[in-house]
């Protein structure tokens, strides 16, 4: 043969050929063996279900990056083939680089949080504190969500007589953003919550995405009302958990922040008292261990009534102390009382027992509000204080004159 090439020379003209035949191109494929270097470099390779390229980003290239490549995620990379003599392989020098599909809804919420984030909307000091017990609470969802159904269920074990309002709204689709801010715009004009939970289930975050658009955002911003947002799973983040007063991972979670069970308000208040008797001890105690300190210094020689006087004042601080932690005790435990009484007063079994009663249909468990729905024929089950009664609708009157304030049902 009258031409051999060496490997360096063949490997040159590989390279000339590769890049010369397809100039330059765009790839899409599946991000995988991602490494990012300490130079700035970044080194992966795209796949598809057959194959795969080795590709190459430097520095320059990986800096100008809208978002942070991840393996798993679907792009497209523009480039050039090239070959590594070192290891005789074609690989392709990227470019420039966009993911697909989710990856431009991970730009659009990246984009949004540094925005509300730059206004201040994520700040700590902007967020209101929830209330200790609330009477009425507002919730937006689905009315016929699981998320309801979670949140409620725990509601009525933890504060049997709570006032919860649903307002229903689509929480997914392209309806749901605007139903839901202009849910939080109808109760702040009503003004009578403590609190407000926006809640659904999880989902992908196309299926979240009415929380992470900006009209909900801003409509959660200009709340008065104090906010729980609980929105999907543990794991699932929302711009409405950024800019919400408080965060729950659950719908079942968000019940329990919002209503402390009473045995849990008696523990919380027992543990502050005996924090406040401690820190008035051991203060008391400092200064005591400071004046005992003081009579013994050589220092102070002879006027000891000085010091005498000092300790009769520092005995009467601590009797003025402890009278004030006394009557501060008594009216925690009053107001406590007061509010166990209140809830006990609002419970439905307390009802019951004042000779009310609550009837629904055979083949549901929602309370029956209106005659038509239970026609003659219908099987109706009435709960009372002590039992409950089966029975059937012979005739209704649906013209009859609602309840007021003290009649019988």
């Amino acid at each position: 043969m009258e031409d051999v090439f060496s490997v360096a020379e063949l490997t040159q003209q590989i390279k000339g050929l590769l890049g010369g035949a397809f100039g330059r191109i765009a790839v899409r494929g599946q991000i995988s063996n991602l490494r990012r270097q300490s130079s700035g470099h970044a080194y992966f390779s795209l796949k598809d279900e057959d194959a795969q390229l080795v590709c190459a980003m430097w520095r320059s290239s990986a800096g100008r990056l809208r978002f942070r490549p991840e393996n798993g995620q679907e792009v497209v990379a523009e480039g050039r083939i090239d070959v590594y003599p070192p290891h005789g392989k074609y690989q392709m020098i990227v470019d420039r680089m966009a993911p697909l599909g989710v990856g431009e809804l991970h730009l659009r919420l990246e984009a949004l949080k540094k925005q509300l984030a730059a206004e201040g909307l994520f700040e700590p000091e902007r967020k209101q504190r929830l209330p200790l017990v609330p009477r009425r609470v507002a919730v937006i969802t689905s009315p016929t969500s699981a998320a309801l159904r979670d949140f409620l269920r725990i509601a009525q074990r933890r504060s049997p007589g709570a006032w919860i309002t649903v307002f229903p709204v689509r929480v997914q689709g392209d309806e749901a953003p605007g139903e839901i801010a202009q849910a939080l715009d109808q109760l702040s004009a009503v003004g009578e919550f403590d609190v407000v939970v926006a809640t659904r289930g999880g989902g992908s975050i196309e299926d979240l995405w009415a929380f992470n658009e900006e009209v909900v955002a801003r409509a959660i911003a200009a709340c008065p009302v104090p906010i729980v947002s609980a929105v999907g799973h543990e794991t699932d983040v929302t711009v409405a958990d950024f800019v919400a007063d408080a965060r729950a991972a659950t719908p079942s979670e968000a019940a329990e922040l919002v209503f402390p069970e009473t045995a849990e308000l008696a523990a919380r208040l027992a543990e502050n008292n005996v924090r406040l008797d401690r820190a008035v001890s051991e203060r008391l105690a400092r200064a005591r261990e400071r004046l005992d300190a003081l009579a013994n210094s050589h220092a102070l020689g002879q006027p000891l009534d000085r010091l005498r006087r000092v300790a009769q004042d520092l005995d009467e601080w601590e009797r003025r102390a402890t009278d004030a932690l006394g009557r501060k005790v008594e009216t925690a435990r009053d107001r406590l009382g007061r509010t166990a009484a209140h809830l006990e007063a609002v419970s439905p079994v307390a009802v019951l027992a004042r000779g009310y009663s609550i009837t629904r249909r055979a083949d549901a468990r929602t309370p029956l509000v209106d005659a038509a729905a239970a026609p003659p024929g219908t099987r109706i089950v009435t709960r009372l204080n002590s039992g409950d009664l089966v029975s059937e609708v012979i005739a209704d009157t649906p013209d009859a004159a609602p309840l007021r304030t003290g009649d019988s049902e």
